[in-house]
Parts: structure tokens; C-alpha cells; sequence
């Protein structure tokens, strides 16, 4: 299961999908809501569960002994981080791209830690699409900042793929994000893999998600800027492949 961060939606693990599909892997890439093709308003979407709904429902829909390896990148890591808080028996391993991996209890500041992995506010574009008078709805990277902090390393054709695909993301719904739920979260093994000339999860921040929450494993791809699916697509293949069959042999 692969999960796409904040703007993206299911496209953006093309490579990854055709190379693991090849090694004989079956592969889901699905869309938050308001992401990809998903046809919701973002200014609609209050709520973190609201937003994580199709990746819940599909968890909630596998059958009984089945697990799954759940892959997040960038703002997906919240969402694989509330789904081993409530189907933590179905999941094999937890891997964090560059992705946000903190485990938030109900009474976190989540807007403390979202802002954290924001890095700097003016790189962002808010949309008030309920007036200039209510809190933001959207909320996106500039236009003009894309190539700098996002595929800074990443071929020219797949910064314009993702130029002309990229969605504002609901930015309350991240606001509200906790995690509930009775699972052991720590009883599910974690992966992080850390990007090395990334322009957006800075150096200093993913160390520091590392050292509060450590995982079992930690990779790192020197070569890749904020999206490994797009600049480095064989390395992170290679180590999504080892991390998987590391649970065939372990």
C-alpha cells in the first residue's frame, strides 16, 4: 500500500508501481480524499478522518490474517501512523519516506507538529475558500517554489507531471490530525528512509522525528530531493524490496 503526501494523489508512485508489480508484488495506490482523481472539494474536508477515509476503508476491507506493508511519503506518514493505531494486526511494516512520523497521542499539539514539517510558512499559497474572514481551507506549495524545495533533483518531464497535477491540500483536516485507536502501535515495525538533498523536510527535522520516535531501521538515499519516487526511483524500489523481503527471511 502505497500512501502519497500533501498535493499528491496515487500517480505519483507510477515507477514504483511498475517496478514492484514487475517483481511480482501486488500493489495499491489510492487517493486521499481531494487528492488525485478523487472528485472532493478540499474546502469541504474539515476533519483528518475525513481526509483518510479511503485508506481506512480499505484497511477495514481486508480480510481476516491478511497484511499489508503500508508505504507513506512526506504528510502520508500520518496517515500510516493512524492506520497501526487501528489495524496495527494488518499491517506487516510501517515505512516512512521523508514522511511525517510522530506518535501523536489525543492531547498532542498537532499544529506544533504540523508546522514543524512545514518548515517555512512562505513557501506556501493558503486558499480561504469559505472568505478571507474564516480560517484557510487549502493549502499548497507556490507555483514558483516547486522545482527548488520539491524535485529539485527529479527529472524536468516528472516536475511537469506533477506541476499540472498537484491539488491544494485541506489544510484543517491536517490541523486536526490525532490518533485514536486500542492497537499497540509499537508492535508494528518502522522504516524510515531519509532524503539527502531534500529542499523541504530539512536534514534537521528528520533527525529529529528520528530521535523522538525511533524505528527499527533507518535508510538513507543520498541523491534524492523531497520525491525518491521521481529522482531516485531504483534506489527506493531496492529498498523497498529488501525491507519487504526482509519479512520472508527474516
Amino acid at each position: 500500500m502505497l500512501v502519497h503526501g500533501a498535493g499528491h494523489g496515487g500517480w505519483c508512485w507510477y515507477k514504483i508501481r511498475t517496478l514492484l508489480e514487475a517483481a511480482g508484488h501486488k500493489v495499491t495506490c489510492l487517493d486521499l480524499k481531494c487528492s488525485g482523481i478523487d472528485p472532493t472539494d478540499f474546502n469541504t474536508v474539515f476533519t483528518f478522518a475525513d481526509y483518510n477515509q479511503p485508506l481506512t476503508s480499505f484497511m477495514s476491507s481486508l480480510p481476516p490474517n491478511h497484511k499489508v506493508i503500508v508505504v507513506g511519503h512526506s504528510a502520508g506518514g500520518k496517515s500510516v501512523t493512524d492506520v497501526i493505531h487501528k489495524f496495527a494486526d494488518k499491517v506487516h511494516i510501517a515505512i516512512y519516506v521523508a514522511a511525517f512520523m510522530i506518535n501523536i497521542g489525543n492531547s498532542a499539539s498537532t499544529n506544533e507538529h504540523l508546522s514543524k514539517q512545514l518548515g517555512d510558512a512562505n513557501a506556501y499559497e493558503l486558499i480561504y475558500g469559505l472568505g478571507l474572514d474564516q480560517p484557510p481551507t487549502g493549502i499548497i506549495v507556490k507555483p514558483e517554489l516547486r522545482r527548488q524545495l520539491l524535485y529539485n533533483e527529479s527529472p524536468v518531464e516528472d516536475f511537469t507531471l506533477a506541476s499540472m497535477l498537484l491539488r491544494p491540500s485541506p489544510v484543517r483536516a491536517f490541523m486536526d490530525v490525532t490518533q485514536e485507536g486500542s492497537c499497540d502501535v509499537n508492535s508494528v515495525p518502522r522504516v524510515f528512509i531519509r532524503t539527502m538533498k531534500d529542499n523541504l523536510f530539512k536534514q534537521e527535522n528528520q533527525e529529529k522525528m528520528i530521535k523522538q520516535w525511533p524505528p527499527s531501521k533507518v535508510f538513507a538515499i543520498h541523491e534524492s530531493d523531497h520525491c525518491p519516487f521521481f529522482s531516485t526511483p531504483d534506489v527506493l524500489f531496492a529498498l523497498l524490496l529488501e525491507v519487504a523481503n526482509s519479512i520472508k527471511n527474516p
